[in-house]
């Protein structure tokens, strides 16, 4: 469920090329975005796994 919005300024020329290579691939830009922030956050908690695993304190 999409319930809140997220805004930020960016250049104009990057967020033209996104734009446009999003168009390219016939893929709305917001579901890009939404799946890099559910990869980055997966990353993120992988990452902390491992160190949790290996002795080192995690962070919550």
């Amino acid at each position: 469920m999409k319930n809140s919005g997220l805004r930020i300024r960016i250049e104009r020329d990057l967020r033209d090329r996104f734009v446009e290579i999003c168009r390219q691939q016939d893929r709305p830009a917001a579901q890009v975005i939404r799946e890099f922030m559910r990869q980055y956050i997966a990353d993120f908690e992988a990452q902390n796994e491992l160190k949790g695993k290996n002795g080192t304190r995690r962070r919550n």
